[in-house]
């Protein structure tokens, strides 16, 4: 088997997650070509895992003070540099197309009649999950950005539909380091340093595309994007800031951190994530960058671990096995090894209830003390 693999560059979560699938993959022989666009190809680092990848413009959403600015993202596209990549994108030598919400991949496989399919958390969209502030206009996007014959969703829980659980690294936790984790990518760093200043006696670590080199203010230290050093410092956290992406909040959620989470303005798929997390009790939600909010956040406690199984590992056999098995029964397979805190299992119920959802999947839930 041969494998095209797109993978959406525009933000760390989607290359983390391929890469765990990626090792996951190589490890059981399968031949993979790694395809990444939405970001200047000067712009990835520590992309060892997908050897001799390639980068094209693509297409994606710029933002500007915490916000997704409909001008700049204009002000970015592109069409008839999209089209050229498109029409030299051959796909004849691929048995597969994955795409990871990257539109080259999957426009190209639908262009050579290949076989193709998503594995993303925006693919959870196409199910009737619990979501927020979603426009019709949202709606079209996600359908025709990255279309593909097979979706494979992932979420933090299945709700009832043939979800998958998040793809994360089989990390463990280390001895608490006391420091808090700050990943806030979208806000400027003066603006993050204003209000992390105020908690004196808090430390702080924060990663930051605009950070060149290492410097410490006061409380904050200051580190430039590096995967493995974002790895350490996450491990041994006491709790995370950061927006309301999917892939570092799972990460975080399968190490026991806590978590504060602020959505990203006009970002639909972000506001449903804070506004899930909060309801599940695995995370609390602020609107905008408050003082209240953290200071009342770091005096609670840890919601607890979600323990996940090795979903890139089952989902490569899946794959390497013609991917015959019945997606649902995939899905119920792995969501009967996830295991929740208690109190969560309470929280799911409560928003079966406040989202209208029918109730028979809480009877699937597993938890441990």
């Amino acid at each position: 088997m041969r494998i095209l693999f797109g993978v959406q560059g525009t933000g760390n979560g989607h290359i983390s997650r391929s890469r765990t699938l990626a090792r996951a993959l190589k490890s059981r022989g399968v031949a993979v070509d790694y395809l990444f666009s939405g970001r200047a190809a000067d712009g990835y680092f520590e992309m060892g895992e997908f050897g001799d990848y390639r980068t094209f413009p693509g297409i994606t959403f710029a933002s500007h003070q915490g916000r997704i600015s409909g001008w700049r993202t204009l002000k970015g596209l592109s069409p008839l540099r999209f089209w050229q990549d498109l029409r030299a994108l051959d796909c004849r030598e691929y048995d597969l197309v994955i795409s990871d919400f990257e539109p080259l991949s999957a426009h190209a496989a639908r262009r050579w009649g290949k076989p193709s399919l998503t594995i993303s958390h925006q693919a959870s969209f196409d199910w009737p999950i619990p979501r927020w502030g979603e426009s019709g206009f949202n709606r079209q996007l996600m359908r025709h950005f990255a279309p593909v014959r097979q979706s494979l969703g992932l979420h933090w829980f299945h709700f009832g539909q043939p979800l998958l659980p998040p793809i994360v690294d089989p990390l463990e936790p280390v001895p608490d380091n006391q420091q808090i984790l700050v990943y806030l990518p979208f806000e400027q760093t003066e603006t993050i340093a204003a209000l992390l200043s105020r908690f004196s006696t808090q430390s702080f670590i924060c990663f930051h595309p605009e950070v060149r080199k290492r410097s410490e203010w006061r409380n904050i230290r200051f580190e430039p994007q590096a995967r493995e050093g974002f790895k350490l410092a996450l491990a041994g956290c006491r709790g995370v800031i950061s927006n309301a992406g999917f892939e570092l909040a799972s990460e975080a959620l399968s190490l026991g951190k806590k978590l504060l989470v602020k959505a990203l303005g006009g970002q639909f798929e972000q506001l449903t994530n804070g506004r899930t997390l909060e309801l599940m009790g695995l995370a609390q939600l602020m609107d905008s960058l408050d003082a209240n909010a953290v200071r009342s956040w770091l005096e609670a406690p840890s919601p607890g671990r979600v323990r996940y199984p090795d979903v890139a590992g089952e989902l490569a056999d899946w794959l390497l096995a013609g991917a015959g098995e019945e997606v649902g029964a995939l899905s119920r397979r792995l969501w009967g090894r996830t295991l929740f805190p208690e109190e969560v299992c309470d929280s799911l119920g409560e928003l079966a209830s406040r989202t209208g959802q029918e109730r028979p999947w809480l009877s699937q839930l597993s938890a441990f003390d």
